[in-house]
């Protein structure tokens, strides 16, 4: 697929050398909480069977963690997912979550869920679009309330719970 400046992007699996540039994106995003520069690097040598990279000319331009919950073997769990200020509105948050649900990794998955603080709108509409693609449903519940975060001030995090999903997609 070519994007609008008409670069094609690729969908592979991170290594720990994307970590920095995974890093990057979270922190240009405006939106997602960034994480420590350690954790992209665990994501990219670790959890690279459920993550994605979305490539363009050799620069990342997008990416998605996400691992398996150890106790719900048919859940992936989306912890973040970023794509560049440049390449936003064309279909490359969808994309990845395409990508990570055809891998082997992801074979038996029959849920996607994710949590997604009230402000992001373009996070609840990549996952609502997902549901609507994958022909399931889309539960919001509350997750993690504001008062369980130390600190300054943050927003709760609802859960968008994808499913069930098709086996065959």
């Amino acid at each position: 697929m070519k994007s609008t400046t008409g670069r094609r992007i690729a969908m592979r699996k991170p290594s720990e050398a994307d970590g920095a540039a995974m890093w990057k994106l979270a922190r240009d995003s405006g939106v997602l909480e960034l994480n420590s520069a350690y954790a992209y690097l665990m994501c990219g040598k670790f959890f690279a069977d459920t993550c994605v990279i979305a490539e363009a000319e050799g620069e990342a331009v997008g990416f998605v963690t996400a691992f398996r919950p150890p106790a719900r073997p048919d859940t992936v769990f989306v912890w973040q997912i970023a794509v560049s200020q440049s390449q936003r509105g064309q279909g490359i948050g969808s994309r990845m979550i395409r990508e990570l649900l055809k891998r082997d990794a992801c074979r038996n998955t029959r849920y996607l869920e994710a949590t997604v603080s009230p402000s992001n709108a373009a996070s609840a509409a990549l996952f609502r679009k997902a549901a609507e693609e994958l022909k399931t449903g889309c539960e919001v519940r509350e997750c993690f309330p504001a008062r369980l975060f130390p600190g300054s001030v943050h927003e709760p995090e609802w859960t968008f719970c994808i499913g069930p999903i098709p086996t065959k997609r």
